[in-house]
């Protein structure tokens, strides 16, 4: 006669009230406890035991079950399944391989997954590729059209992708029956991997194909065409979808990513689209006001200095700096004057500035201007 099934929260060493958490964590337990890798010296007892609490875990983590267990005990659920371990719902484990897959380099436990086939022949996105391109400073602000020749992996045009010689095709695996996975039996339940013979595949090659070997695929130098928009920066990228490696198992194509690196330029300075550059004045330019001319990315550009302007200043040409890389219109220039004072002055010079002295207050303010002075110092220094 065999012996009566133990309550299956006595099983589990939980309250009646216990929550699906407290429910999960002790079947954690029992699970860790009772796993025969765990008792080799008692396997068939251990193997008892995991599978009283597979079975209790089975129920209670089931909303419905356990309700018809805690209304009718054992005899509810065999009515309502069949009664015994065979009815038991696998489909409740597959949130608990943290559990069992320390113990086994598996796929599936208890062959969860025994009905997915093929599981390696999924399409998989082809890697992406990185091009490094080094531009100078006027390159990238005008944008260039060039070819990059780059090696990559394609699909075999001998044997178009498949890897078997032309005129065959790959047939089922043997040792899987096309399955991709094999099922053993350890113990009281059975364990699902992936098949060693096809990895996965499903099928396997008899007749390689002489042009790649059996891979399906080779490797291969091809130039492309890359457009580089005007404005491009260091760090930037530029995209070619599909220019990748080839996908595996007939998946899409990677990309081409080309990585900018500008050169610095030896007088621009650039913040994203802003350029900036620094431009010595005379005393006598800053002091009177004039117009000069600064270089620009396409020539000079006229740039009036008012009178009284003082070194540091800062003027902004608007839309005169680099195009948007993303077309939204233009930076502006910021020049910077820096005024410079000589280092030497010829007696001239030196007569000149201590008479223009002396017609300046203390704060430098002009206190009475001699027009025919600051001509002479304008003309001597400007």
């Amino acid at each position: 006669m065999p012996a009566a099934k133990r309550d299956f929260y006595e099983v589990l060493s939980v309250e009646r009230s216990a929550s699906a958490d407290e429910i999960k964590s002790a079947y954690r337990k029992a699970a860790l406890q009772w796993h025969p890798d765990r008792n080799p010296d008692n396997k068939s007892h251990a193997e008892d035991k995991f599978r009283e609490a597979t079975e209790a875990y089975s129920v209670l983590s089931d909303p419905q079950k356990r309700q018809m267990y805690d209304a009718y005990g054992h005899a509810g659920i065999s009515s309502a399944g069949g009664g015994g371990y065979q009815s038991v719902d696998f489909s409740v484990f597959e949130g608990l391989q943290d559990i069992l897959g320390d113990f086994f380099q598996v796929d599936d436990v208890f062959g969860f997954g025994g009905g997915r086939r093929g599981r390696g022949r999924r399409a998989q996105r082809g890697a992406d590729l990185r091009y490094d391109l080094t531009l100078s400073f006027e390159e990238a602000a005008a944008g260039k059209k060039l070819k990059i020749r780059i090696p990559r992996t394609e699909a075999c045009e001998t044997c178009g992708g498949s890897g078997a010689k032309p005129g065959t095709s790959p047939v089922s695996c043997p040792a899987c029956g096309g399955r991709g996975q094999k099922t053993f039996q350890q113990g009281f339940f059975a364990v699902t991997r992936t098949c060693p013979q096809c990895q996965g595949a499903g099928r396997v090659i008899r007749d390689a194909c002489s042009g790649c070997g059996g891979s399906g695929r080779i490797e291969r130098q091809r130039t492309l065409e890359v457009e580089i928009p005007p404005g491009v920066d260091s760090g930037m990228r530029v995209r070619l979808p599909g220019e990748g490696e080839v996908g595996a198992h007939g998946g899409p194509l990677g990309d081409l990513y080309v990585v900018i690196e500008v050169r610095e330029h030896n007088f621009f300075d650039r913040k994203g689209s802003d350029l900036f550059c620094t431009i010595p004045i005379s005393i006598a330019q800053a002091a009177l006001g004039t117009e000069i001319l600064v270089p620009g990315l396409h020539g000079d550009e006229k740039l009036k200095i008012p009178e009284g302007t003082q070194s540091g200043h800062i003027f902004r040409l608007k839309g005169k700096g680099l195009p948007s890389p993303h077309g939204h219109g233009k930076g502006d220039l910021h020049v910077r004057v820096h005024v410079q004072i000589p280092a030497k002055l010829s007696r001239e010079q030196r007569r000149l500035l201590e008479e223009l002295g002396a017609t300046l207050s203390a704060d430098n303010a002009p206190a009475a201007r001699n027009s025919s002075l600051f001509e002479k110092v304008k003309d001597m220094f400007g």
